[in-house]
């Protein structure tokens, strides 16, 4: 196996504005999640958070504890959210064995050692997409599937956002220390997620867009209300939002995508929202 890491450092948004595409796309965007027997991970200063991907095909993988860390494991002083975007898959710590099937989600605490990732079939292999956080104290592991998350239907098939939002590892499903995340699924018709757009300058977000065909792409929106920035996404790519910016999107199909956010508010509700028309 191989752990691939880099760090990503935080940016202020007057800087930001005068950033060229490829700058852009270099601090924010994701590009490879995903790789054959490899653990891949950014480790944003927005929050602390870690962004990463692993995808077991003829071997398992383990969740090493990387530099920046400084810890003994991963999980020393953190938590972590997976969500398996692939074929059927494991996930091993101790004597526990957690089975996740497609769009299934994990909760895992403080303090589990020896996280192990294993696909239960090489040539359909688990694409395990995972979030962590800084914790300050422990709770329990939890496997949660759809049917145990907090459904929120909105928008409309008029408005191209007719979208069902399932939040799965948030206060109302799990208790965590301050991860959240959840995913949101696009009806057919359907293009834009999260409008309008809002920021929450107290907590990070992080997007991972995956069910999207491969000749189709995601437009990402960020950037402060008044001076917008937009990113060119595939599928399996995921991207950073500052917690000054905004984050919406709208692509040329409908698709799927994972949020997953850290900061000081567990409320999901906790949004400023901006009226679509000031959008600049």
């Amino acid at each position: 196996m191989k752990t691939n890491y880099e760090v990503r450092y935080a940016a202020h948004p007057a800087d930001a504005k005068a950033y060229d595409t490829k700058r852009i796309r270099k601090d924010f965007l994701i590009e490879t999640m995903f790789a054959a027997d490899e653990v891949n991970m950014v480790y944003s200063m927005y929050d602390r958070m870690v962004v990463g991907g692993a995808m077991p095909v003829a071997e398992a993988l383990k969740l090493e504890a990387i530099d920046p860390l400084k810890a003994p494991y991963f999980l020393t002083r953190r938590e972590l959210g997976i969500f398996n975007v692939g074929g059927a898959g494991i996930v091993r710590h101790g004597d526990e064995v957690f089975e996740l099937d497609y769009k299934e989600a994990l909760y895992l605490g403080r303090g589990d050692k020896d996280v192990i990732f294993e696909s239960k079939d090489p040539a359909k292999p688990a694409k395990f997409y995972f979030n962590s956080t800084n914790a300050h104290c422990t709770y329990p592991d939890r496997k949660v599937t759809k049917a145990d998350a907090d459904i929120l239907h909105l928008g409309s098939l008029e408005g191209s956002n007719d979208r069902t939002i399932n939040r799965m590892i948030v206060q109302s499903v799990l208790p965590t220390c301050q991860l959240q995340m959840g995913m949101t699924e696009l009806a057919p018709g359907s293009v834009w997620n999260t409008m309008p757009a809002h920021v929450h300058s107290r907590r990070m977000e992080a997007y991972f867009y995956f069910e999207v065909p491969e000749d189709q792409a995601v437009c990402h929106f960020m950037g402060e209300v008044d001076e917008t920035r937009h990113i060119w996404m595939k599928g399996d790519q995921a991207v950073l939002s500052p917690e000054w910016s905004i984050h919406s999107a709208a692509a040329t199909s409908n698709y799927t995508f994972i949020w997953g956010m850290g900061g000081e508010n567990l409320d999901y509700s906790d949004q400023d929202f901006s009226k679509i028309t000031d959008l600049k």
